[in-house]
């Protein structure tokens, strides 16, 4: 019996869990969907476990049908290579790993080679997704594979039964409520839940400023991360998971770090959803809920350009007056986003529906996982 081809991902971990979130996901989706076995290549496995608790600290395990390895400085040169390689957001393969890639084909079985890089709407995309780059050394060929939000890109992760678990969630509202009583968090009649996960941010002041003095009642759900430090110091308190203050409308609720599938549980028991980098950002387009994304920031401002790409992409669908659009580029320019608050709050029904139409656009096209699949079985 011929057995499976074998993956490997290759995920260094830089500063965030951005690189680990997707790298998991993605490997989850392949072992469980799609006729391979898997192997990541992880060189922290603590960022690994603070996303999937059942990750232990130890060299190799088995974990939801993937195989997970250290990835340690000094690699092992014997390490079997696999038959597809993706080496994502351009971590650099291991010298040895590539020399056993040149050997392998030289034999007549030249492992397929994928470049997995980051999540970007800019418009050159297009152009460069699927394109070949020989190794300098080896002339080993690599392909150059982008996520992306339109059919000439590689998708987005998407797991086959993703929407089928969020409906099954949201059928009847006392699953979403019994979910997040489970977490410490009671809806209160007539008020807005909103999900609060981003990097540091001075504007955070402005709208928990606004939040406090509104109308309605408000519960702020904030996942343990890097938004806290702003928190806390605007408010000068020391909150940390399990923590929970009341300020007028406003009430904060700190969360520990959720794992993935309890992230999603999140995101769809919102009514707003604030998130960051990548990971979190692809999960808020599937719970169709409206959403304000924070970019990784860059040098020179690089990250604004990214920013404006998406939400004119997101503008060809939903419709040119995008209601969010002024809010996301206050709040990534770290400014007084309290007036911008004001305006979308005031026309939610419109910012659900724009946000429903731009999640059902995407759902038109292949996810990441099965166009890796099928241009890997169109390239041999």
């Amino acid at each position: 019996m011929t057995q499976a081809p074998l993956w490997d991902i290759f995920c260094k971990v830089v500063d965030n869990h951005g690189d680990i979130g997707v790298c998991w996901r993605l490997a989850r989706q392949l072992a469980a969907e799609q006729p391979v076995r898997v192997r990541l290549w992880v060189d922290d496995m603590q960022a690994l476990k603070t996303l999937w608790p059942a990750a232990e600290l130890k060299d190799r395990q088995s974990l939801a049908g993937v195989d997970v390895c250290r990835w340690r400085a000094e690699f092992d040169a014997d390490v079997r290579v696999a038959d597809v390689v993706i080496e994502a957001f351009a971590c650099h393969l291991p010298p040895t790993y590539i020399k056993s890639m040149a050997i392998k084909r030289d034999q007549g079985q030249a492992p397929q080679w994928f470049n997995l890089e980051y999540l970007s709407a800019e418009s050159w995309v297009e152009g460069y997704h699927g394109l070949f780059s020989p190794h300098p050394h080896t002339g080993l060929k690599k392909a150059f594979f982008f996520p992306g939000f339109s059919s000439k890109t590689g998708g987005l992760i998407r797991e086959k039964d993703l929407f089928q678990a969020r409906d099954a969630f949201l059928k009847d509202p006392a699953t979403a409520d019994q979910w997040l009583a489970q977490q410490g968090v009671h809806r209160q009649s007539g008020g807005l839940t909103i999900s609060l996960f981003a990097y540091e941010n001075p504007a955070i002041g402005s709208l928990l400023h606004a939040w406090q003095l509104g109308d309605s009642a408000i519960n702020c759900l904030v996942p343990e991360g890097r938004i806290l430090t702003s928190i806390n110091a605007v408010l000068a308190t020391q909150l940390k998971a399990g923590d929970q203050l009341q300020l007028g409308a406003l009430r904060l609720i700190v969360l520990p770090f959720l794992h993935q599938d309890d992230y999603d549980r999140l995101l769809w028991s919102c009514d707003v959803n604030f998130v960051r980098g990548e990971d979190s950002f692809v999960r808020a387009h599937w719970a169709g809920k409206p959403m304000v994304w924070q970019i990784y920031p860059q040098e020179d401002d690089i990250h604004l350009i990214k920013l404006d790409a998406w939400l004119a992409q997101q503008a060809q669908i939903s419709g040119p007056a995008l209601t969010a659009a002024a809010l996301t580029r206050a709040w990534n320019t770290h400014i007084d986003c309290a007036a911008e608050w004001q305006q979308v709050i005031t026309d939610q029904k419109r910012w659900q529906q724009q946000s429903l139409a731009w999640t059902r656009h995407l759902n038109l096209f292949d996810d990441l996982a099965s166009q890796l699949v099928y241009f890997g079985q169109k390239s041999l």
